[in-house]
C-alpha cells in the first residue's frame, strides 16, 4: 500500500494505491490519523487505485469519518470497490464521487 498525502484549499487529500485490507489499513489509519490530529478540517480518500477494500478498510474510513464529523469524501471506486460499499451501505455513509475533481467541487 502506497499513501500519497496532499492538500487542497482545507481538504486533506489521500491517494491510496493497493488493496486496503487487514495488512494495510493500519498504515492508512495512521495516516488518517495524523492528519486529523493536526487539524484537518475534511478529508477525502480517493480510491482510483485500490483494487480491494475489506471489512478493516471500512473500518479506518468510517472511524475517521466519524472522528472529522462526517467530513470525509472518497473517489474512484472501482466496480469491485463500489459493490463492497453497496452491499455493507457504506455507500450512504460517504459523500461517494467519481473524480476526486468532482469531489473537491462537492
Amino acid at each position: 500500500m502506497n499513501i500519497s498525502k496532499s492538500e487542497i484549499d482545507s481538504t486533506t487529500v489521500f491517494r491510496l494505491d493497493g488493496d486496503l485490507d487487514t495488512n494495510t489499513s493500519p498504515l492508512a489509519e495512521q495516516a488518517f490519523n495524523e492528519a486529523i490530529a493536526a487539524g484537518t478540517g475534511a478529508m477525502l480518500v480517493n480510491l482510483s487505485d485500490v483494487g480491494f477494500v475489506s471489512s478493516a478498510g471500512l473500518r479506518i474510513l468510517l472511524s475517521a469519518a466519524k472522528q472529522l464529523g462526517g467530513q470525509l469524501r472518497v473517489c474512484g471506486l472501482n466496480e469491485t470497490v463500489n459493490e463492497v460499499f453497496e452491499i455493507s451501505g457504506f455507500i450512504t455513509i460517504f459523500s461517494v464521487f467519481a473524480t476526486e475533481e468532482e469531489a473537491l467541487q462537492g
